[in-house]
């Protein structure tokens, strides 16, 4: 039987009208083997209309997955007590029998295939399937990629309809022989919370040959949002393939001189100042979290895959993040989850209000105190705790660039993790190749409660993307570095360390110094401040750093303070420089460029100890 008639026979004549409109058998083939297989109660096929996303947004209600609060257009949704982040340990890409990929968790696929649909057979008895069309990137330009999610989870399909353009109709425009992205998720059983039950079962599958992820007895966002981090690992194979970049970047817009507007990606692993960076009150967002970044005419062009932001709630507070902190006392539409509710307000931990002693929260019903059964105690919100919400609800957002069919040229890429002793608070690399390698390549942060596991210890995290290579490491560098060959002009890269002690133990940076080294960065790009030369690249002048500081936060700047922060830390550069080196040359197939890169940069620094001691302040090299 033909894919078409075997779908007239499961879905409702309606629902079967919506995806016979959609010319292409592929799809037809895909949706009939696994509504088969899953074996739901009722089938919803959402087009773009807002009539089938209002249908969505009342089921979470209805199936009770979402909670109203107080605030008109706001909800809440919690997941189970120990499925609050992404699970690592049951998360892989399938790969052929015998291939392996280094800091890439795989599996076998044929055996995997196998587990994950004997886990799924049946899963949606009792349930409702939603069937979302969605593209990433901007709709009808050249970063559009289609996606079809397939979910039991009403939270889970309005999540998406606040993070993603919608695509029906793109999949109706693109016909027959469109290759499109595919997710299928299963909350699994439920408890009384209305939370996944069998954790002991999650799976968490990433098919990269097929194009298609599976995920299964979990809720937490990061597990089941189909088209973020989970199709990350699909667009990072296929921009590998295809000589472009897939980055687990912010892209912003940085406001210069006289209305001048440059545009900047920014990489840093989770908690580590991506998203309060990128939302700095004074710039523009564009995206915080996922951009693709093609060669058009020999220009670097970038453009964000999502139009919302799945963000990290803890630490919000009105002084720090005014922007995010309006959203979420306004009346637009929010999914918060994890989060503690009390008298249908919620409240997070380091919002700096005062929170109630009891309400409910991801445990449960929760009081001041309360503890789990391993005896620790629950904090108000989880670490991990979430809010969901459309960009075009920031008063700050690009919302011509968001939707740019040709994207925007990136004018900088930043690279920046948790480094307490080693890295300036900025700097420029010397070109593309040396920012590549000695920045991105050799990125390093602190662990953090973002995923599952111990926090605080420092790890290797390349472009903040390990969590999500699907590649070889090898074959992403050798990538990144052929794609600054393609470009008649290439992005400046910098590095940044927002996280700088000094002996003590003390912040030698302000939350808020990031928009200094912001500005400094877009000056930079246009030749319009001058930096000092030093063995790991151009940092800033004091004197530019000094008028800046005033201009930007009305602070006073000391030489003392630009001083220890941008003392060049020698042996602490030279121990990165071997660790990292380390780490590469137990792989196979890495660039030589890197080593090359590495050695250059190991001998400058030793000629500066040579001359200048172990400790050298920037001063030293002024006019050298």
């Amino acid at each position: 039987m033909e894919p078409l008639e075997r779908l007239e026979k499961l879905l409702d004549k309606e629902q079967f009208e919506k995806i016979k409109a959609i010319d292409n058998p592929q799809l037809h083939a895909f949706l009939a083997d696994w509504i088969e297989w899953l074996e739901p109660d009722r089938v919803f096929v959402c087009t773009d209309s807002e009539e089938d996303e209002r249908y969505v947004k009342w089921k979470a209600l209805y199936y009770g997955e979402e909670k109203m609060l107080e605030t008109p257009n706001h909800t809440v949704h919690y997941d189970n007590y120990y499925d609050q982040a992404r699970d690592k340990a049951n998360t892989a890409v399938l790969v052929p029998k015998g291939k392996k990929l280094p800091y890439v968790d795989t599996k076998d696929r044929e055996e995997s295939l196998k587990e994950i649909r004997e886990l799924m057979k049946g899963v949606m008895k009792g349930k409702e399937l939603f069937v979302c069309f969605f593209v990433l990137g901007p709709k009808n330009s050249i970063f559009t990629i289609p996606a079809v999610q397939l979910t039991d989870s009403a939270y889970v399909a309005h999540s998406e309809f606040l993070l993603y353009r919608k695509g029906y109709e793109d999949f109706k425009r693109l016909g027959r022989n469109t290759r499109f992205l595919r997710f299928i998720h299963s909350a699994g059983e439920l408890d009384e919370r209305k939370t996944s039950k069998n954790l002991d079962k999650r799976r968490v599958y990433i098919d990269v040959e097929g194009d298609t992820v599976y995920s299964v007895n979990t809720q937490y966002g990061g597990n089941t949002i189909g088209l973020k981090k989970l199709a990350f690992r699909l667009t990072i194979k296929r921009a590998v393939e295809e000589g472009w970049l897939s980055e687990h970047m912010f892209l912003m817009r940085v406001n210069g001189p006289h209305g001048r507007k440059t545009y900047f990606t920014g990489a840093y692993p989770s908690m580590c100042g991506k998203t309060s960076t990128a939302m700095i009150s004074w710039e523009n967002i564009v995206g915080d979290d996922l951009t693709f970044i093609l060669p058009v005419n020999g220009i670097a062009r970038g453009a964000n895959v999502e139009k919302g932001v799945f963000g990290i709630i803890e630490g919000i507070n009105p002084e720090d993040d005014p922007i995010i902190w309006q959203v979420l006392h306004s009346p637009v539409e929010i999914i918060f989850s994890n989060v503690l509710v009390k008298d249908g307000k919620p409240y997070w931990n380091g919002m700096g209000i005062e929170i109630p002693d009891e309400g409910e929260n991801h445990s449960g019903k929760w009081w001041k105190g309360k503890k789990d059964k391993e005896g620790k105690e629950i904090p108000p919100s989880h670490k991990n705790a979430r809010f969901t919400v459309s960009l075009e609800h920031f008063p700050n957002a690009d919302l011509e660039a968001l939707e740019n069919p040709c994207g925007v040229e990136i004018g900088g890429m930043i690279f920046g993790g948790r480094d307490k002793d080693t890295w300036p608070p900025v700097r420029e690399a010397f070109n593309w190749e040396h920012g590549v390698i000695t920045m991105g390549a050799s990125l390093e942060s602190e662990t953090t409660a973002a995923t599952l596991g111990k926090e605080g210890i420092r790890e290797f995290n390349p472009m903040a993307i390990l969590d999500f290579m699907s590649v070889h490491l090898g074959d992403y560098i050798r990538n990144y570095l052929e794609f600054g060959r393609k470009l008649k002009k290439t992005p400046k890269i910098f590095a940044v360390n927002y996280f700088l002690r000094d002996e003590k133990g003390n912040w030698l940076n302000h939350k808020l110094d990031k928009a200094v080294w912001l500005k400094w960065m877009e000056l930079r790009v246009h030749g319009d401040a001058d930096a000092i030369e030093t063995p790991i690249g151009y940092i800033p002048k004091y004197e530019d750093l000094r008028r800046l500081f005033k201009e930007v936060l009305n602070k006073e700047y000391t030489r003392e303070a630009y001083e220890k922060q941008f003392t060049i830390r020698v042996p602490e550069l030279l121990a990165k420089i071997e660790r990292i080196e380390e780490i590469y040359r137990k792989l196979e197939d890495v660039p030589k460029e890197l080593f090359q890169v590495l050695e250059e940069e190991r001998k400058r620094l030793l000629e500066a100890r040579e001359k200048y001691g172990d400790y050298i302040s920037p001063f030293a090299f002024e006019g050298s």
